[in-house]
């Protein structure tokens, strides 16, 4: 891809993280607290993404190629194995302790407080970690 339509596109998500709040780890624990004080604004900002997506993507494979790029990079694996729940169940949990999931906890960083870059920090060493053990 062009690297400044990449760097368009990134910039244009991070600002979408950032209005939306969900680079606030408060905004994001409110969201997960349904026997607390529950704020249900994130269900808005996530069926919003949806929607968004759905109808982009439908767009997408009637395209004979992306705008800028040659072909589309559609992942061909479309079944749930443990693998994959497994995951989907660390994320949550990672997400709802911590406040951040990666792409709103790589925005934060901007901020310079200490938690989005623990965050950042033990996020790569997971990814290394898990780069290791799936290559033995």
């Amino acid at each position: 891809m062009n690297r400044w339509m990449a760097f368009l596109c990134g910039l244009n998500f991070a600002v979408g993280l950032c209005i939306a709040g969900m680079t606030q780890p408060g905004k994001i624990t409110g969201f997960l607290d349904f026997a607390g004080n529950w704020d249900p604004s994130l269900l808005f900002v996530m069926a919003g993404a949806i929607l968004v997506y759905s109808v982009g993507f439908r767009m997408a494979v009637k395209m004979p190629k992306p705008l800028f790029e040659n072909e589309f990079q559609i992942p061909p694996v479309r079944s749930v194995d443990k693998k994959l729940v497994f995951g989907s169940i660390l994320f949550g949990a990672g997400w709802g302790l911590a406040g951040f999931c990666p792409g709103p906890g790589i925005v934060s960083l901007v901020s310079l407080r200490p938690e989005p870059f623990l965050f950042v920090i033990s996020m790569v060493a997971g990814m290394w970690i898990f780069e290791k053990t799936q290559t033995r």
